[in-house]
């Protein structure tokens, strides 16, 4: 099974970048983050790993925010319980070695300095990453966008240097007082991709083998599927149902994993739709639906940034294309989906019908099959994918079940300790 090379920072800004475009007022502010971060870092000389290392920080900083509401109060506050998306975010990716020391700097990057006693919190160290992380965070929270860049310096410099040695390091807002002087540093804040105007020392290609970047997927379907108990189930179910019809439809092991993974990463484009919208018990508006037809593209959009997952991104972003063309947002049909689509599509809709929703129960085997034939026969599934699942209607369905089971316990235990 071959290697993927995928550079590690474009997955975590496909992540960040899908959280950030649910509000104009969120516009790139996990890379505005991750820029100051590692121009913070550069300044105070610190070693390369260690500005890779806060770089990273600043692309996931907030990923643990499940919710717009909750990033657009973290953008303009901070609130009592602004340490809750920092410990989930450290949950996630504490286990994912790559990330491992980002998560880290995360995890304490709201703890205020208070005289110096935030540089231990419950008794464990703070890393002082976490401290650059937060004065860059609070910057970049500070920043109008669309407004002239340089006519607000002033005024960000000043909100900072009045909470020195109470939220900031000192010598942090020394040094942002000297990094604030250099007019480049805004026109980067305000360029459409900070990121790109940071030139990693030492950052190569990282080659990703295939369990390690269905890992990742698996984080990030979290992220995705975290924001209630009834959707934490979905995107589990569909990643293990179409791996299962992909081996059954003689798929090579390689592209089993991936398209498992794009059933993970299916819905990426959620997170720039409205939570109310998506956990609607009642019928959608007109208005509302149209908000949901966005998700594939973004699904797109955010997939296609990331050099080597292709395959992934089409298979991922065509789940609600149709046979007949009559699907969304691309019109494609039968000429031009790809098995592996079609696949994604059927697991899709298929764990759709049989998993429990907030507003019904799930179907049971019998009425499920026959939803997915008269989609078939309609010209929206593919026959010969409806076909397989007919055949290996119990085993699939296990499988869907045991996957989403464990997805329930996962989340569960995610969020005990907030209950």
């Amino acid at each position: 099974m071959g290697a993927i090379r995928v550079k590690l920072h474009e997955l975590l800004n496909c992540l960040s970048g899908a959280q950030d475009l649910a509000d104009p007022r969120l516009s790139n502010h996990h890379q505005q983050v991750a820029y100051l971060a590692y121009r913070f870092a550069e300044h105070l000389g610190m070693k390369n790993g260690e500005k890779n290392d806060i770089f990273s920080a600043g692309l996931i900083h907030d990923v643990g925010a499940l919710s717009k509401n909750e990033r657009l109060e973290l953008t303009e506050a901070e609130p009592l319980s602004v340490n809750h998306h920092a410990f989930r975010c450290a949950k996630l990716f504490k286990n994912f070695l790559p990330l491992k020391k980002a998560a880290e700097i995360v995890k304490y990057h709201h703890i205020p300095w208070n005289g110096g006693e935030g540089q231990l919190f419950s008794g464990e160290l703070v890393p002082f990453s976490s401290h650059i992380l937060h004065i860059a965070d609070r910057v970049c929270a500070q920043i109008k966008p669309g407004n002239d860049i340089l006519s607000q310096v002033p005024s960000i410099v000043g909100s900072i240097a009045k909470r020195s040695g109470t939220v900031f390091e000192p010598s942090l807002v020394e040094a942002f007082d000297q990094l604030s002087r250099r007019e480049y540093i805004w026109f980067d804040l305000q360029s459409p991709s900070p990121m790109s105007r940071v030139e990693l020392e030492g950052n190569k290609v990282l080659h990703l083998g295939i369990s390690d970047l269905l890992e990742f997927a698996g984080i990030m379907s979290q992220i995705i599927d975290f924001r209630s108990e009834f959707t934490a189930r979905h995107s589990a179910g569909v990643a293990k149902t179409a791996a299962e019809l992909a081996r059954l439809m003689r798929f090579s092991k390689k592209d089993v994993k991936l398209i498992e993974i794009a059933g993970y990463l299916h819905d990426l484009g959620k997170l720039a739709v409205d939570n109310a919208i998506i956990e609607k018990k009642g019928s959608l508006t007109e208005s509302e639906f149209n908000e949901v037809k966005k998700h594939p593209y973004y699904t797109h959009v955010f997939l296609s940034t990331v050099k080597g997952l292709k395959k992934v991104d089409k298979w991922a972003s065509c789940h609600h294309e149709r046979m007949n063309g009559e699907g969304y947002p691309f019109r494609m049909s039968d000429r031009n989906l790809p098995l592996g689509s079609r696949i994604v599509a059927a697991a899709d809709v298929f764990t759709a019908l049989t998993e429990i929703r907030p507003y019904r129960d799930g179907m049971d085997n019998e009425s499920a099959m026959r939803v997915l034939k008269k989609m078939a026969d309609y010209g929206a599934l593919d026959s010969t994918v409806v076909d397989v699942i007919t055949k290996n209607i119990e085993h699939i369905n296990e499988i869907r079940l045991a996957s989403q089971q464990e997805a329930i316990i996962r989340y569960r235990e995610f969020f005990k300790e907030e209950a």
